[in-house]
């Protein structure tokens, strides 16, 4: 599974937050004639112990894990919006001409206290979650929320960004300061600030909702996870599986009280090779229709009703805007600029991969007619005899990698990779602070031997994690007022905890994801702007894929493999010889696996291109949607709409084709460094300069151009997939 980038939440809290207040119905105080400043001073000196109210007596600035308590965020939630509200009501007091220092910069450079606290809320709400956080974030959702409209609404302050931007030819500003003022003043604007008040409250109201349905969307999606077991207490039901996946699921049964038993999830370490190796089909259909059932069972966390009205008050939210649909306000913003454009390159692509799934099929049911199978390929054999094929074909099967992907090798990959074109270097730490025992902690340098951030590693499931693989932030790096703040990344993943005593040892895709996930890390660390708002991995949603997928490339190369790919065993380095078997296979199933992503895709797009505002009904829509697009039966998307976490709970919505967009970037970019030398210094070095240090201080496109010398071309993608005609 591809990794999941979230944004990092400190800078769009920085960006929305920063750039404001709320009323003071918000901040918790009982008068509301009371100063900001007051209210927030009040809301501190009730909360004298609250960590969250003077700076972590940590190293490095590292959050006190240790020290904060569910209690902690509510009161500190509310003290920074009154500091924000303070600090956005000295700007428009000031009896000065608004400019770019007392306008744009200040509000750049306020809401702290809201930035701190939001970075750690939202780490933890996806990592690390409970219930007292669910809690939480349900009342917390719409207090930033409100406060974010009464910033954007706020018609006084949007006067004075309106005021610098229309005199932003005279004021000599850099291109980082260019781009910020820019960004401001569409915050504005695509927050509803040309609205009229009547508008303005309806915004609020449709902000308001949508957020909460988000909320229950994403709590729903991960009962359903929890919820779902496949119990099996016959080891004969276990045929076909390998032992490590065996032991797993022998500990997964026992933590959760059926000891002596076997459980398996539909969480994808647990499904997937159940899916591709057990034996009995009658169980992998069960697996099967649990995971693609989720949120769609009728029952409490039934999510069809939710989805669909989010999609309505989407669209009626962006015509309010006056835009035709939630996608065209949406991809305003990203380098596709229009769901017309993305509608047309996966249209480009679809054929192709469509055409070579089919085949797939046919190979897939001939080998099933040849063993006697009374049945038609259905999607819980994709899997299963995919595999098969694979093995018989290429004399390769995922398990045969496993001994040579130790987790910890892998790591060292990855840091090696990353030493040999940047000259960064790692140190571990089990001293510091984390907010759970299974985080691992190391500071990074940089080829100057200065220290340059914090990296956190997040590797293994468990019921507190939502699924999927991702990056994100607890501080970011800027250099402005005064602070040059050292970034702290973490990396979190998913993968099946090892049995006791045992490495944890991964697949192929599994690794692969570790070494995409890193290049989102490195986007963060090599990040090198003046603005917060503009750090790391703050750039179109299009684009942010972009780092993390040409990453993968260095893990298939033989000379990095030999560096890391050892068994845990022996210390034997992976045999040539299998290494060519991985390169053999790895356009093996491409078809299956680029109908699935972009059938999820074109889901995502049609729902969000609807300009109706009646709730759709929700499967229908969506077999329509499939049918329209000519998906087979035997591959269902990769994301139904129901547990569409991405669109519905996420930050992907109208932009889930990112992936693909970002994929065409980081193939034509990686020829770059097949043409140079996969190390070659001159190359890296353009790269971290012109795209991994530059965040979202510049045109995103202009920067691929500085680093290539041309667009980006769709034909190594193809080639990459094994998709490009002969």
């Amino acid at each position: 599974m591809q990794g999941l980038t979230l944004k990092p939440l400190v800078t769009a809290m920085a960006l929305t937050f920063a750039l404001g207040a709320c009323s003071s119905s918000t901040t918790g105080s009982g008068d509301t004639n009371l100063a900001p400043n007051v209210v927030a001073q009040q809301i501190i000196d009730n909360n004298a112990g609250n960590p969250f109210f003077k700076p972590y007596d940590t190293y490095l600035g590292i959050p006190d894990f240790d020290k904060i308590k569910p209690e902690h965020y509510l009161p500190a939630f509310k003290a920074g919006i009154a500091q924000h509200q303070a600090e956005m009501q000295a700007i428009i007091d000031d009896p000065q001409a608004p400019n770019f220092a007392n306008t744009i910069e200040a509000m750049e450079f306020s809401g702290e206290l809201t930035s701190k606290v939001a970075s750690v809320f939202y780490n933890l709400t996806a990592a690390d979650t409970n219930d007292a956080l669910q809690t939480i974030s349900k009342e917390v959702s719409p207090m930033l929320s409100s406060a974010s409209d009464d910033i954007l609404l706020n018609d006084k302050l949007f006067q004075k960004v309106k005021a610098v931007y229309d005199s932003r030819d005279s004021l000599g500003l850099n291109t980082a300061q260019s781009k910020l003022l820019d960004d401001t003043y569409k915050s504005f604007t695509r927050g509803g600030a040309n609205l009229n008040d009547a508008d303005k409250t309806k915004l609020r109201g449709l902000n308001d909702q949508i957020g909460k349905l988000s909320l229950e969307f994403g709590d729903n999606i991960l009962a359903e996870t929890n919820a779902f077991e496949l119990v099996i207490d016959d080891k004969a039901d276990l045929s076909g599986l390998p032992q490590d996946v065996i032991n797993t699921a022998a500990d997964t049964a026992t933590k959760r009280g059926h000891e002596g038993q076997w459980v398996f999830t539909t969480s994808r370490p647990s499904i997937t090779p159940f899916l591709t190796y057990a034996d009995s089909r009658a169980l992998r259909e069960k697996i099967y229709n649990g995971y693609i059932m989720r949120g769609n069972n009728d029952n409490a966390n039934d999510n069809k009703q939710i989805l669909a009205k989010m999609a309505a008050l989407r669209a009626e939210r962006a015509q309010l805007m006056g835009y035709k649909t939630h996608a065209h306000f949406v991809l305003e913003e990203r380098t596709a600029k229009t769901p017309e454009n993305v509608y047309e390159l996966l249209n480009k692509v679809w054929p192709a991969a469509l055409a070579q799934a089919e085949a797939e099929v046919d190979v897939m049911q001939e080998l099933i007619d040849s063993e006697g199978g009374d049945f038609k390929l259905a999607g819980w054999d994709w899997w299963y005899y995919s595999d098969k094929i694979r093995v018989a074909k290429y004399s390769f099967n995922e398990q045969q990698t496993r001994p040579y992907f130790s987790l910890e090798n892998t790591l060292k990959g990855v840091f090696y990779t990353a030493n040999r074109l940047f000259g960064i270097t790692v140190k571990e730490r089990t001293d510091l602070p984390k907010y759970n025992d299974e985080v691992r902690t190391w500071e990074v340098y940089d080829k100057d031997g200065s220290l340059m951030a914090i990296f956190m590693g997040d590797y293994y499931v468990r019921d507190s994690k939502r699924g999927g693989a991702w990056m994100n932030s607890y501080r970011q790096q800027y250099k402005m007022n005064g602070v040059d703040s050292k970034p702290i990344i973490v990396n979190v993943l998913n993968y099946p905890r090892p049995a006791a005593g045992e490495p944890s040892l991964l697949t192929f895709d599994e690794a692969s994801t570790l070494f995409h996930e890193f290049g989102h890390a490195l986007h963060g660390m090599l990040s090198d702007v003046q603005y917060r708002s503009q750090a790391g991995t703050s750039v179109p949603r299009d684009y942010v894929e972009f780092p993390s997928q040409v990453m993968e490339n260095w893990m298939t190369q033989p000379e990095v493999l030999a560096q890391f790919a050892k068994h845990y065993k022996t210390g034997e380095v992976i045999p040539q010889e299998l290494v060519k078997k991985i390169q053999a296979a790895s356009k093996f199933n491409q078809g299956f696996a680029t109908v699935e992503y972009m059938a999820a895709t074109k889901l995502d797009l049609d729902w969000h291109t609807v300009t109706d505002f009646t709730p759709k009904d929700a499967a229908k829509f969506e077999a329509e949607s499939l049918n329209k697009m000519g998906l087979i039966n035997e591959i269902a998307p990769r994301y139904r709409s129901t547990y569409f976490s991405h669109i519905f709970s996420g930050g992907y919505s109208a932009g889930y084709y990112s992936y693909l967009w970002s994929d065409i970037l980081g193939a034509d970019a990686f020829e770059a460094f097949k043409e140079n030398g996969i190390f070659d210094q001159t190359t890296a070095e353009s790269f971290r300069n012109n795209i991994l240090s530059q965040g979202g201080s510049k045109d995103p496109m202009q920067l691929y151009k500085q680093f290539r010398g041309k667009e980006a071309g769709i034909d190594p993608l193809l080639r990459s997939r094994g998709l490009l005609a002969k």
